[in-house]
């Protein structure tokens, strides 16, 4: 099977019929973790699987003394493993990296065994001051200067290291304001001295570009959501928007698997967690 094929397919008729599906899945409560280990999964996963709460395998489920219900229908999760192989040329031997998959079931499906895991709160903190908190954290500790200006732009300047954003009272709700906030915090964890992604000679409506913005779009909404303030209106849905990304997923199908690696690295980096 063309995994990164069966991936852009399964994104594809999400858009299709409407949804955006990196946003989709953290519209409920917490988000797909693994039954065994706890752990959540990767953006693109949660974007694969699309419901919030446990998954495992057949086998797993099994070894618990539990059975998947008959009929049922499993959801593809995907990771990436190292292949050894010998230049040619050299003589050295490089690693290579290869995307593999395996199938899993969400615990609704099953019968015989019970959550391990209770949803966690997002914080004791308000909602904003939290936002507030992981921006403030963020471009002090990587010096990034961050301005408001009356106007109707908001960009990420990399040859300044500097975030510009219309004030906030231009804004009609917290979760417009932080959802184009940490997209622009998304876009600066691409500088050189951070994790190198942004391309100089980008331009509007290229492949770098798009990519970098789906990018930002899926970092954003991830950022939402851990700090639990997304709201259906906090998404740019209009079809218009959604059109754009699907010429864009359909003329490469590593572009999804490609732009939701890098987000899950920035979101990662904002965090502190790199």
């Amino acid at each position: 099977m063309d995994i990164y094929a069966e991936i852009t397919n399964r994104i594809i008729a999400e858009m299709e019929q409407g949804s955006i599906p990196w946003q989709k899945p953290w519209m409920a409560a917490g988000c797909a973790i693994s039954h065994t280990t706890g752990k959540p999964y990767s953006l693109l996963n949660q974007m694969l699987l699309g419901k919030a709460g446990e998954w495992l395998t057949f086998k797993q489920c099994h070894d618990e003394g539990g059975y998947v219900r008959k009929g049922e229908k499993a959801r593809m999760v995907v990771f990436w493993t190292w292949l050894e192989k010998e230049n040619k040329d050299t003589g050295e031997i490089e690693k290579i990296p290869f995307l593999k998959y395996y199938s899993v079931f969400h615990l609704s499906q099953c019968e015989g065994l019970r959550e391990k895991y209770a949803a966690q709160p997002t914080g004791t903190m308000e909602p904003d001051a939290q936002a507030e908190q992981v921006i403030t954290d963020y471009v002090a500790r990587e010096g990034i200067t961050l301005e408001h200006i009356a106007g109707d732009s908001a960009y990420y300047n990399p040859l300044a290291d500097r975030i510009v954003l219309p004030l906030q009272k231009q804004f009609s709700a917290a979760a417009e304001y932080y959802s184009t906030a940490f997209h622009e915090c998304i876009h600066s964890t691409g500088h050189a001295k951070r994790l190198n992604r942004l391309d100089a000679t980008a331009n509007f409506g290229s492949e770098s570009y798009s990519r970098e913005e789906l990018c930002a779009e899926i970092g954003s909404a991830a950022l939402l959501h851990r700090i639990g303030i997304e709201t259906a209106g906090s998404f740019r849905n209009n079809a218009a928007y959604i059109q754009n990304w699907l010429t864009a997923l359909k003329n490469d199908k590593r572009f999804i698997v490609s732009a939701a690696g890098k987000a899950d690295k920035a979101v990662s980096y904002i965090l502190g967690a790199e």
